[in-house]
Parts: structure tokens; sequence; C-alpha cells
């Protein structure tokens, strides 16, 4: 094994997590003004539906495709500077977007956006694993709570900034992505220092946290219950796609409500999105990381089933909300069970679940841009209710694989 492997600290290093949250925060902030801004590119640039949803397909398959790639190399060669290199290339996209004039543009930039994010997750749920002092439900779900409040702050940002001033309003977001990369510098290096540290490990030490001695499973069930993980990321994905991506578009034409309006209540959604993903990571500390899969599946399941027949607008926003917080309450929980049947691939297991989590979120897209230009947006949030069933996969999980330091 090699001795720069992600092994947690003794003690929990709060100020890391602290501009971890932070950085993931900027980094989702600056993805989320895609979906926000898609009202405004579709009208602007004359835009189909389907076009709309390969703008949001590109953009996940930018950031999925490279994600496990990048997890597994950065397993044998970490790259401590590769965050801010990643911010840097959404920095150049969001300059593009901002000025972008065609559909194709709009493609390019969306995907450099894309890339950076492949980039920044696998190294930062590294670096979320080593700060964690054993409590890895706690702080992987910290580090993702910083990045759905950044993506609940971008429908926020694009009413008040993009919405009523134009398109070319996004390049000011440049200039926070631009703290965002000088953010990630110090951070950088102390990844430096400790990959430094790390290599001084006893032999002791190594065989301790080796893969194949830490996981007493055998292959075959390793890739069995690795498969049903991703099956629930999937339904997951798949149903918060349909919200993210279309929901103001739902708004629009069932309630006749304005473009900042519909933007507001997405940024209601996310923001409960957010507080779900908090408190499902703490809970999988404390009560087992299948139960809180349980309850994301069985709690959210009746709300969805139900909102597509809500007739009221503050229903719908309240129901949007409690499905959100309750659904985001597994990722945190699916990933360290992950973590935890493969100890020591932990870049890896980020770049397969994030990559994951982000490839199936881009063929919802696309595929529900394209059904909504054949049956409507009204149709589709009818089928996309039933999604949330496939969670009943969450009976083949076995215990967890270990307990939680």
């Amino acid at each position: 094994m090699p001795p720069h492997v992600a092994v947690p600290s003794p003690n929990t290093k709060y100020l890391v997590l602290w501009a971890l949250c932070i950085s993931h925060l900027l980094n989702d902030t600056f993805q989320s003004i895609i979906p926000a801004s898609l009202p405004l590119l579709k009208d602007g640039l004359l835009l189909t539906f389907t076009q709309v949803g390969l703008i949001g397909a590109v953009f996940q398959c930018a950031s999925s495709v490279c994600q496990p790639l990048i997890g597994w190399l950065t397993d044998k060669h970490p790259q401590p500077y590769s965050l801010p290199f990643g911010m840097t290339s959404t920095l150049f996209g969001i300059l593009l977007l901002s000025c972008a004039w065609s559909f194709p543009i709009v493609l390019i930039s969306v995907a450099l956006i894309g890339f950076g994010s492949a980039i920044f997750h696998p190294e930062a749920s590294r670096l979320v694993y080593m700060a964690s002092g054993g409590r890895l439900g706690f702080a992987q779900s910290f580090f993702q709570t910083g990045g759905n409040f950044g993506a609940a702050i971008g429908p926020l940002l694009a009413a008040v900034i993009i919405t009523p001033y134009g398109q070319q309003n996004i390049a000011w977001f440049a200039v926070l992505t631009f703290c965002a990369v000088l953010w990630l510098i110090p951070l950088s290096r102390w990844y430096r220092g400790l990959l430094k540290e790390r290599e001084e490990l006893t032999n002791t030490l190594k065989k301790e946290y080796a893969p194949d001695a830490a996981n007493p499973l055998p292959r075959h069930t390793i890739f069995f219950v690795v498969s049903v993980l991703l099956v629930l990321v999937f339904s997951k994905t798949l149903y918060t796609t349909s919200l993210s991506n279309f929901f103001t578009f739902y708004l629009i034409e069932k309630y006749q409500v304005t473009v900042q309006q519909s933007q507001l209540f997405l940024f209601a959604f996310l923001f409960a999105v957010a507080a779900g993903t908090m408190i499902g990571g703490t809970l999988g500390d404390r009560v087992g990381r299948k139960l809180v899969i349980w309850f994301s599946i069985l709690g959210a399941a009746p709300f969805a089933l139900v909102l597509p027949y809500v007739d009221s607008l503050l229903g719908v926003c309240l129901l949007s909300m409690l499905i959100g917080a309750i659904t985001a309450s597994s990722f945190p929980t699916i990933l360290i069970f992950a973590q935890e049947l493969m100890p020591g691939r932990v870049g890896t297991v980020g770049g397969l679940f994030f990559g994951f989590a982000f490839g199936s979120g881009a063929i919802a897209a696309a595929s529900l841009g394209w059904l909504a230009d054949i049956i409507g947006i009204m149709s589709v949030f009818e089928w996309c209710a039933y999604i949330p069933l496939i969670g009943l996969m969450t009976w083949f999980l076995p215990r967890e694989p270990r307990k939680s330091l």
C-alpha cells in the first residue's frame, strides 16, 4: 500500500473541514447557476426542452466521466494542487457562459465548469476522510452540506444578479471564482505537508489500513453491494434532477409564476436538500447507515407521489422541501457505506459515486428534456413521482461492514 494512502486523523480537524465545506459551497454555487440560468438561456437563444436537457447532460457528463479515473489515479498519486487547478477550469467556463452567443458555445462553457467539478470532488473527498478523526458520517455530511448550500444559493443569486439584467451578468461570478482559486491554495499546501508526514508511516500502520486486510468481505459481495448502492444513488439523482432542472418550468406552466419567483422556489427546495444532507450523515454515525437509507426512501416516497396532484403553490413548496431534505439525507451515508466496504480506496469511491451521481443526472436531464417535449412537463412530473420507489433495493444491503470510529 502506498504510504500516502488516506488514513483518518486521530482528532477531527475542524478548521480543515470548515475550509473544505466553504470550498464545496463555492464550487457548487458556480455549478448551480447553470440550471438556474436555463430559463434565461432558453428564451434568449430560442432553445427547445431537448436542448435544455442536453445542456444539463453535457455539464453532468463532464462532471462524471472523469471522476472515477481521477479518483483512482489520485489514490496512487495524490495531487494537492489539483483543487485550485479545477477551480480555474470553472473560472474559464463561467466567463465563456456569460458571453455565449450560440448553443454549441453554451455546451463548451458548461463542459469546462463540469470538468472543474470532476477534478475537485475526488481529492476533496480524500481530505474530508483524512480530517474526519474517525467521524466519517459527520465529516462527509458537513462537507456535502457546504456543496448543497452552494447549490441552493446559486438560484437565489441568479434571481438577483442574472435574471433582471441578462446573461452577461453571469461574468460577476468569475470574480468569486477567482477568490475561490486563491482560497484553495493554502488548503493545498496543508494537504502537501500532510502527504509528507504520511510518507513516514510505519509498515505496521500501513498493514493495518491495507484494503485487503481491513475488509473481511469477498470481492463478489463487495461488487454486489456497491452495485446496489449505485442503484440507490441513481434513483435519488434521477428524481432530484427532475426537480432541480425542471422545477422552475413546472411552476411557471402550472401556476403562472415569474422566472424570478420560480427561482426562489428552487432555492427553497435546494436549501432543504442542504439541511437534509447535514442531518443524514450525522445520524448515520449514531443509528447506523442502513437505517438512515431506509428512512430516506420510505420517508420521501409518499410525499413524492402526492406532489404532482397538489393544487396549492404553498403546498407544492412545502412538499418539495420535505422531499428534498429526506431524499438528500441518504447520500453521505451511502458514500461512507461504500468507503467502509473499500478501505484504502477513498479517492476511487469518491470519484465513482460523485461521478455516477453526475453521470446519471446527465442521462436524466437529457431524457426528461426529450420526454417533456413529447408529453409535456406536467406528465413528466407525474411519472417521476414513482422513481423513489426504486429505493426499495435497500433491502439487499448487508449490515454495516464495520462500525465508524
